[in-house]
């Protein structure tokens, strides 16, 4: 008898009933379990139509990541697939908890499908830049069609159990307790009907077949959203050939040729360096996994504003309790108006009930001065970003706040140790620096002051997660992770358009480079007054601002704006740029080709981020490129800056440094020197 597997019969259906903790990986335990179980049944007469559940938590996950890099041990996975897809014998998977990937693949390659309500389905392989290699190209569209197929794998999206049933991923659903019953009676209902494998159905592809216009538009329709990424590109031809290839086992080893095609490219090692990295933040050296957290069951926010409402509604969204103080009775009724139109806005696209916001908005309590937050186990203080007044915010929340209270700044730039000095309880202390719109942005900076006690910095990580973010703890400097490393490209940028690059050139090389917008797109979206309100040197920003061009919401700024806010090349800020170019007495050399623009504001910050690891303010490199991907957008196919050094190579990045004037850090020297990588061992 297999470690994983039991093999029962019910009245003429065969149970195979595979348990292999955690997740039921499809590794070598688990593929014995299945080769043996589907032997047995198929060499029993009595056995009439199998039935493949599994034990614990959930279906099949994908494959044993253990097993990477290991010798082979058979059977192998398509061995396994086609003893169970050339049975005589039909086949039903009983799905609960999640069917994803590879586990889902197996549920293809079963003739039936039946699942409980709560289970989720689906083929995320696109997220790792890969696409599904186990005939999930070919057999998915087999049931459901090309158009779906092709929004399914595209998105990678895990897809809940009865829009599945709706779309024809799986042929039923059983209730929630009574999956293995409801599946065997499934399976006797399928006695009678004729045998037919996923593989060698053709009524869902054979409309498709002949009209390369439906992948066209496909790619047209989400051409921004495929920017720059490789996987649906390939997982569209890989679609494409299961409706156009007849032959079966041909589209088989047309998938496997994209596959391989995407497992030897950069975006997808990339990709795949960036799943595990986000993982990783949450390991904290000195802080071990069983270390004591502290319940936090009440939260305080103080500041009602944009951020302190973002941070707020993190916690009403998870059940938390927020006390809301502000100064001001009208601030406050502001900003709790804000937060119900937040919601409301997610109530007309449908992914909230007007029932959930007013549950969520029943746990706010308003409040007006910080008395009220002495009950409180975490405070956030989301006050204005000057020291003295978080100072003395921090000096009378000491006073105020019940011992045991984790007092915790969103401060982006200030000295997180300062603000702590203003305490009598700095171990206490915590940085936690959310980015905007905090209720939506994935990144939480959780800054380690000099004092902070490992209990607290635990406590933050966990939490971080409860709300939905991805934790990166950080050191105490001016910036911390992602802006400090980010600030040299904004410097950069401004340099660079006084020696000859326009604007648009600028921002069209970091557009086609991955970025969302360039620098000075960006400047206009927010406002020039806001980013460069605290200048007191003379600039162009601040020239700009002087003749009331604040970007796209008065009068324009970098660029001119029409009525429907669509850009173009500005003469009056192109003359004021010049202006400000002979003030400096810098002279135009012309246009520059956008690789060395990229290089120009991307290796400062490559630089930067190897500051930030020789000072010790990020843990790891791949910190620092979870930090940028997620703060700031950095294109994910290229893994971040410091995985994207390593693909252009550390000497070049010194070299192209230097030419610029910028003196490499120490670290970036050292390792280029020895032949080491920041993110490749």
């Amino acid at each position: 008898m297999s470690e994983a597997g039991t093999y029962t019969v019910e009245d003429g259906i065969g149970i195979i009933m595979i348990d292999s903790p955690p997740v039921n990986a499809l590794g070598f335990k688990t593929r014995v379990a299945l080769d043996e179980g589907f032997r047995k049944f198929a060499a029993d007469d009595s056995v009439q139509a199998i039935v493949l559940i599994c034990g614990g938590r959930t279906f099949f996950a994908g494959a044993d990541i253990s097993e990477f890099g290991k010798p082979p041990q058979g059977p192998g996975l398509h061995e396994v697939f086609n003893i169970i897809e050339n049975g005589a014998k039909p086949v039903v998977a009983a799905i609960h908890g999640t069917a994803l990937g590879g586990g889902y693949e197996l549920a293809l390659i079963c003739h039936y499908r039946i699942a409980v309500p709560s289970a989720k389905v689906g083929l995320p392989e696109v997220n790792l830049g890969l696409l599904p290699g186990a005939g999930g190209t070919q057999r998915l569209p087999r049931i459901v069609g090309v158009e779906k197929a092709l929004e399914i794998v595209t998105t990678g999206a895990p897809v809940p159990a009865r829009k599945a049933l709706d779309m024809g991923m799986i042929d039923a659903l059983a209730e929630e307790d009574r999956l293995k019953d409801d599946a065997v009676a499934f399976a006797r209902t399928m006695l009678d009907k004729p045998l037919v494998r996923v593989r060698d159905r053709q009524d869902k592809v054979a409309p498709s077949r002949g009209h390369p216009e439906i992948y066209a538009d496909f790619l047209k329709k989400n051409a921004r959203a495929f920017r720059g990424f490789k996987a649906p590109f390939n997982i569209v031809k890989a679609i494409e050939a299961s409706a156009e290839i007849e032959d079966f086992d041909k589209g088989l080893a047309r998938e496997a040729e994209l596959f391989q095609e995407l497992v030897a490219s950069t975006e997808s090692a990339a990709q795949r360096y960036y799943f595990f990295a986000e993982r990783e933040t949450s390991k904290v050296p000195d802080v071990p996994a069983a270390t004591p957290t502290i319940p936090v069951k009440t939260v305080g926010v103080i500041g009602a504003g944009t951020m302190g409402g973002g941070i707020t509604m993190n916690f009403l969204n998870i059940g938390v309790p927020v006390t809301l103080v502000e100064m001001k009775q009208e601030a406050l009724d502001r900003g709790i108006a804000v937060i119900r139109r937040n919601y409301e806005n997610t109530v007309a696209k449908g992914r909230m009930t007007a029932e959930q916001v007013e549950q969520r908005m029943a746990l706010i309590t308003p409040a007006l001065g910080l008395d009220a937050l002495a009950e409180a186990d975490l405070v956030i203080e989301a006050v204005f970003e000057e020291i003295g007044v978080k100072q003395q915010v921090f000096g009378q929340l000491d006073t105020i706040c019940k011992p045991g209270a984790i007092l915790a700044s969103n401060t982006s730039f200030l000295d997180l140790d300062a603000i702590a000095a203003a305490t009598s309880r700095p171990e206490w202390v915590i940085g936690l620096h959310f980015f905007s719109p905090a209720n939506v942005m994935r990144l939480l900076e959780v800054v380690r002051g000099e004092k902070t006690a490992i209990e607290v910095i635990a406590t933050a990580m966990k939490l971080a997660r409860q709300i939905g973010k991805v934790p990166v703890l950080a050191g105490v400097c001016h910036g911390f992770i992602a802006n400090r490393i980010m600030s040299p490209r904004g410097r950069q940028a401004d340099a660079l358009i006084l020696e000859g690059p326009t604007p648009a050139e600028v921002d069209k090389a970091l557009y086609d480079y991955g970025f969302a917008m360039g620098p000075f797109q960006m400047i206009d979206l927010v406002g020039l007054d806001v980013i460069g309100r605290d200048e007191i040197e003379r600039s162009v920003r601040g020239d700009l601002v002087k003749i009331d061009r604040l970007g796209q919401k008065k009068n324009g700024g970098y660029y001119d704006y029409d009525e429907k806010r669509n850009a173009t090349p500005s003469p009056v800020a192109a003359e004021l740029i010049a202006d400000f170019a002979r003030y400096k007495g810098i002279n135009s050399s012309g246009s520059l080709p956008a690789e060395e623009i990229v290089a120009r504001l991307l290796y400062p910050v490559v630089n930067e981020g190897a500051k930030v690891l020789e000072e010790g303010i990020a843990i790891r490199a791949s910190d620092i490129d979870v930090a940028a991907i997620l703060g700031y957008n950095w294109p994910v196919y290229t893994g971040g800056p410091m995985f994207w050094a390593d693909t252009i190579g550390l000497p070049k990045i010194i070299a192209g440094l230097e030419a610029i004037g910028i003196e490499p850090a120490a670290l970036l020297r050292t390792m280029a020197t020895e032949g080491k990588t920041f993110t490749r061992g």
